[in-house]
């Protein structure tokens, strides 16, 4: 009987004089599945589009690991400012260490600018239906890269005792959490809660105005975000008993909220 979910004994494996990192192998699965199905959603609505969404993702896909990585940085700044030679630890991506807030905002941005230039070239609808279509493959993807996280034994939860919890070996607790074995696998539940809004998106389809979809992402990631968020122990940032995180996730619900409520008013 399967008394706790195991770490992987290793994250790498080599092909010839390759390293091929598996935190990385998952992120690279996570962007493919978000470019195909946000392409099947926007073609099957707009079949004159074809290539759209890949032609953008070449800008917003570096754009949002460069953004996810500024924020972890930054906000984890003891990690990397400590001495000169922390510094090339802020290279070394396949450790982990992306956050999603800065890849969302830095590759939603680089999206858009991206999309209005392949607009100028021929007829399309407007980035709100583009950013509808690729919000439930976003969700996907990162329910895929979670998944590095477990194989990096990293961002786990508070101590746990039952049949889902995650054992974590003894070199990746914190030291004052080496007495205990089994955590919280925060890494499964924001898979699952990513992998649930997604269905549920897809499944309101177009019974929301344009642009909702994507808002409802944002707003509904963010909840679960919240929660998660305050399950784990790594070290973070934090005031009045909540963390970093988690004031930017109500933060981002309240904005979310308002760009919600000003859709709404618009197409009354």
């Amino acid at each position: 009987m399967i008394r706790a979910i195991p770490t992987p004994t290793t994250s790498s494996i080599a092909v010839g004089p390759l390293t091929i990192h598996f935190y990385a192998l998952c992120i690279i699965l996570g962007v493919a599945a978000a470019i195909w199905i946000g392409n099947k959603r926007f073609t099957n609505r707009f079949p004159d589009s074809h290539g759209v969404v890949a032609d953008v993702a070449i800008y917003a896909v570096p754009a949002g690991v460069i953004g996810g990585r500024l924020y972890h940085v930054l906000t984890t700044p003891e990690k990397y400012f400590a001495d000169a030679s922390s510094l090339l630890e802020i290279l070394k991506i396949w450790r982990g260490g992306l956050g999603i807030w800065g890849a969302i905002s830095c590759g939603t941005l680089a999206a858009f600018l991206a999309y209005k230039s392949e607009a100028r070239k021929g007829e399309l609808p407007s980035f709100r239906f583009f950013a509808d279509a690729l919000a439930p493959g976003i969700l996907i993807a990162q329910g895929i890269g979670r998944w590095g996280n477990w194989f990096n034994a990293e961002l786990f939860g508070r101590p746990l005792d039952t049949p889902w919890a995650l054992e974590i070996p003894e070199y990746a607790r914190p030291i004052e959490y080496q007495s205990f074995l089994t955590f919280h696998p925060t890494f499964l539940y924001e898979s699952l809660w990513c992998l649930a809004l997604a269905v549920a998106l897809i499944v309101l389809g177009n019974r929301i105005q344009p642009g909702g979809i994507f808002i409802l992402y944002v707003a509904t990631y963010s909840l679960g975000r919240f929660f998660i968020e305050g399950l784990r122990i790594d070290p973070a940032q934090s005031l009045g008993g909540l963390r970093l995180n988690q004031y930017v996730s109500l933060v981002i619900i309240m904005g979310a909220a308002l760009a919600y409520r000003r859709i709404l008013r618009t197409s009354r």
